[in-house]
């Protein structure tokens, strides 16, 4: 059932695309419990999401939201700092930055930490500024279509419309 497909999306608005995708998870997230689906969102990824390694596992944020992370990661003191160095310059030149100039920012600061801890998947995947990455469960969104009631038909109708705006 697993059937699943990925698209990069692109977006004007920022804010509202955050809180369209917002909306449509909690939809489908909704009806996925109640129905006994997979979610059909089953993920997304903007151009300026970075993951950072450490002893518990791989934690993803965005790029002006470090200080709001560190305080989570557990990582010797050192390499926060060096960390927070990095990502502060990157913060400071945020209305300019590019994909490829975070990419760089990323592989001199994994070389200064003397390790690969940090990850920066976007540029990988092809994405520029106003882009996100998606990957949808077309078997969970069938699944839905074929046992949703009468009750939530609305809700997954909304979800749908709310997600084909930005595919």
């Amino acid at each position: 059932m697993g059937r699943t497909i990925s698209k990069i999306i692109s977006y004007n608005d920022e804010e509202a695309f955050l809180a369209g995708m917002e909306e449509v998870m909690e939809r489908f997230t909704y009806l996925a419990s109640r129905y006994g689906s997979g979610n059909v969102v089953e993920g997304f990824l903007l151009w300026d999401y970075v993951g950072v390694r450490d002893d518990e596992g791989v934690k993803v944020f965005r790029l002006g939201e470090f200080p709001y992370v560190e305080g989570v990661l557990r990582v010797d003191i050192e390499k926060l700092r060096i960390m927070e160095r990095y990502f502060d310059e990157m913060e400071s030149k945020w209305d300019e930055i590019t994909p490829e100039e975070i990419k760089y920012f990323v592989g001199l600061l994994n070389e200064e930490l003397g390790e690969e801890m940090v990850y920066y998947e976007a540029y990988d995947l092809g994405l520029d500024r106003d882009e996100a990455y998606i990957i949808l469960n077309v078997s969970a969104l069938h699944y839905l279509d074929h046992v949703v009631d009468a009750e939530d038909r609305d809700v997954f109708e909304e979800a749908v419309a709310l997600l084909m705006e930005y595919i």
